[in-house]
């Protein structure tokens, strides 16, 4: 049994909180905010979600925190303003983290948003302490989602690395592909960075030739999703090759092959005899094998 056309949301995508923005931009409303008796802190374990049941754990402010501490997160379903702490002490964002990937088995698709929102920001502050511009420190403004120079006044924000990731296609098969940190068996879709100059229709075609040396076209957006490991936007697509004559750049993948929509099937349904092993829920690439696997015959 593989997934529904129901299971197709990525995990991170879920809108879970009315962000609030015109308090980010108020100061006076902002302390009011994070004064509210109702306010709550999202607990992290490091970079980790910290997890009760379907649920992150939510907690009160200590009353002597300060609001420059924090990050407004935005308010809940119940009116309640929620933020998270900033941090020093934590590890980069985009190394890799194992109690995440089992946190997403647990958490429902709404929390599972919450906390890669706020990873990404937690990590983002933490990495971003000087201006690159002038080099002096920056300190947090417009309640976490920016950050000021003490020096040039120059204003940063957190970033969002637009990522493609794509499955071409050519005679009722797509292409995969797998690198070499990947577990025994897995395959997965091809992606790459957006480069500057570039839409994303552009990335796809780029990145297929040079990874798999195919020459795409008719690029086809279908979904995206937020991946804070640790900041990026997976855009999905998918794309027609005429030759599938394969070329591969042997630095960026270690293998890949084209697979039919019965092989799709048996590896999406975890099959032991299937040909190879299916990228994990919690990633848009086994999103978009289902998209396509679920549009064939």
């Amino acid at each position: 049994m593989i997934e529904t056309d129901a299971d197709t949301r990525p995990a991170f995508s879920s809108i879970s909180l009315d962000r609030r923005d015109d308090i980010r931009v108020d100061p006076a409303k902002l302390h009011w905010f994070f004064k509210d008796s109702r306010a709550l802190r999202l607990a992290l374990d490091g970079l980790d979600p910290a997890v009760d049941g379907e649920q992150l754990i939510r907690e009160p402010i200590p009353r002597s925190d300060s609001v420059d501490d924090y990050i407004l997160l935005g308010q809940d379903a119940d009116e309640r303003p929620l933020f998270v702490a900033m941090r020093r002490d934590i590890p980069h964002g985009g190394q890799f983290a194992p109690r995440v990937w089992e946190a997403a088995t647990e958490l429902s698709p709404e929390e599972l948003s919450l906390y890669g929102c706020a990873r990404s920001l937690v990590d983002w502050h933490a990495r971003h302490g000087f201006c690159a511009v002038c080099g002096s420190p920056t300190l947090p403004a417009k309640a976490g989602w920016a950050r000021k120079c003490g020096g040039c006044g120059a204003e940063h924000f957190p970033r969002v690395d637009p990522v493609v990731i794509m499955l071409a296609e050519h005679d009722g098969r797509v292409l995969i592909g797998r690198q070499s940190r990947f577990p025994a068996g897995r395959y997965s879709a091809l992606a790459g960075f957006v480069e500057p100059g570039e839409t994303f229709e552009g990335a796809v075609i780029r990145e297929l030739f040079e990874e798999a040396g195919v020459r795409a076209r008719d690029v086809r957006y279908v979904m995206d999703q937020p991946w804070p490991f640790p900041s990026s936007l997976m855009i999905a697509c998918m794309a027609k090759v005429d030759d599938d004559r394969l070329t591969l750049d042997t630095t960026e993948i270690e293998d890949a092959m084209w697979v039919s929509a019965q092989e799709v099937r048996a590896a999406l349904a975890g099959h032991a005899d299937a040909r190879f092993v299916a990228p994990p829920r919690m990633a848009v690439a086994r999103h978009l094998l289902l998209h396509w696997v679920n549009q064939q015959p």
